[in-house]
């Protein structure tokens, strides 16, 4: 994923620690210029194969930057790519920026646009704030519409906190039936921190003088708005629940995509995949990093201005990285019946002890367990009727779904 303008944001969510990330490069404006775009482009499409490529803009809040720079975009998409190669763009957005004219872009150049919304308004915004402190999700909501309207490709992308961890259902039928999404994905929060920067953590990352603190991949404490793990395998379940009795095959949700795909040895999702290293991140100069969450110096890759992407995914430092996912589980996890779902999680959160005694064991493991196991049945019952070559949706059928689950034990 490229951020054309770095972490930099017109919001400030009270649990975003990419904002911090500004403090890693010296520079009052952090956006990406045009031979940097162009390089970028020029080495994306020569390192990706022919047929669909996927370019990610992400940040920060990637609108920043401009219309005309995404106009460019397609411009230069367009000269580099070769002829066998269809390019598509994916953006991830607050779309509290977009107007008409944003809408009707992103619309004629077939943008899938990811739009962060935490649920309704009294959830939402608890912590999405602007930065005069007031709640985001009255101009979420209209940039959404916006794009709605233009008949822009969106998802939902929904944070898991503290604030919603409880509200599952109410969450998915607020995006369900009062936004009309049919594509979500949830995220969850945890804001990992050491003990003694706890209290800055807490106060948004600032500390009293309002200086921020680098968010970084250490400690063993979490902030309060961090979502606690059984409540996150709790709300993934309640959700589930109710899409497999009314909407499987026309809402489409990552995590339960994902759980399915797992069925067969698929893994679309890296946090689920059993080894990290497919989802390099790009600064807005062109610094490349082996992660979007490990975007710290030990994990700097080099710079796409003086190496090719295969040059860089070849480093020592990826390598290295690459063995965080597998090499690294605990016995716990290596024991576990969900292991080939869950692969141990996202490395970023493996920061507990498990209950052999093996440090590194994943802060969400509650949650997962609950929700593999809960869900289970059901996922045995989509993956028979796959392999029947018939729907997935027709577990919707009651007696379907009773014969094909097998006995819970």
């Amino acid at each position: 994923m490229a951020k054309p303008t770095g972490a930099a944001c017109n919001l400030d969510c009270e649990y975003c620690f990419f904002l911090s990330k500004e403090l890693l490069y010296d520079a009052p404006r952090q956006r990406m210029d045009d031979d940097t775009l162009r390089d970028y482009v020029a080495e994306f499409l020569a390192a990706s194969d022919d047929g669909e490529v996927t370019m990610l803009w992400q940040g920060g809040e990637p609108t920043m930057r401009g219309l005309p720079f995404f106009r460019r975009v397609v411009e230069l998409a367009d000269e580099y790519r070769r002829p066998r190669q269809n390019v598509t763009h994916a953006i991830q957005t607050n779309a509290t920026l977009l107007d008409d004219e944003w809408a009707k872009f992103l619309a004629e150049q077939d943008f899938l646009v990811g739009v962060s919304i935490d649920g309704p308004a009294h959830l939402h915004d608890a912590y999405r704030k602007n930065r005069g402190g007031r709640g985001t999700y009255d101009m979420v909501v209209r940039g959404y519409r916006l794009l709605q309207k233009a008949g822009v490709r969106t998802n939902i992308l929904c944070t898991v906190n503290a604030a919603n961890q409880h509200s599952g259902l109410e969450v998915y039928r607020h995006f369900r039936d009062d936004l009309g999404a049919q594509y979500l994905q949830f995220i969850p929060i945890v804001e990992r921190v050491n003990d003694e920067d706890l209290p800055v953590a807490e106060a948004g990352w600032r500390t009293a003088s309002g200086q921020r603190l680098l968010y970084r991949q250490a400690g063993a404490a979490v902030t309060s708005r961090s979502v606690d793990p059984m409540a996150y395998g709790q709300f993934l379940t309640e959700i589930f629940e109710e899409w497999v009795q009314h909407d499987v095959g026309t809402v489409f949700i990552q995590d339960l995509d994902a759980a399915l795909s797992a069925m067969f040895g698929i893994h679309p999702v890296c946090v689920h995949a059993p080894q990290c290293g497919n989802n390099v991140a790009m600064e807005f100069n062109g610094d490349v990093y082996a992660c979007d969450h490990w975007v710290e110096p030990d994990w700097r890759l080099g710079s796409i201005r003086e190496a090719s992407f295969a040059e860089l995914v070849s480093t020592d430092t990826m390598r290295e990285f690459s063995k965080k996912k597998n090499l690294h589980l605990t016995q716990q996890c290596r024991k576990c019946p969900h292991l080939r779902m869950c692969q141990g999680g996202c490395p970023k959160d493996r920061f507990m002890t498990s209950d052999d005694g093996d440090e590194g064991q994943n802060y969400l493991c509650p949650g997962y367990f609950h929700f593999y196991s809960s869900i289970r049945p059901d996922l045995v019952a989509m993956a028979r009727l796959v392999r029947a070559n018939r729907a997935p949706a027709e577990i919707l059928d009651p007696q379907v779904r009773n014969r094909l689950r097998p006995s819970v034990r």
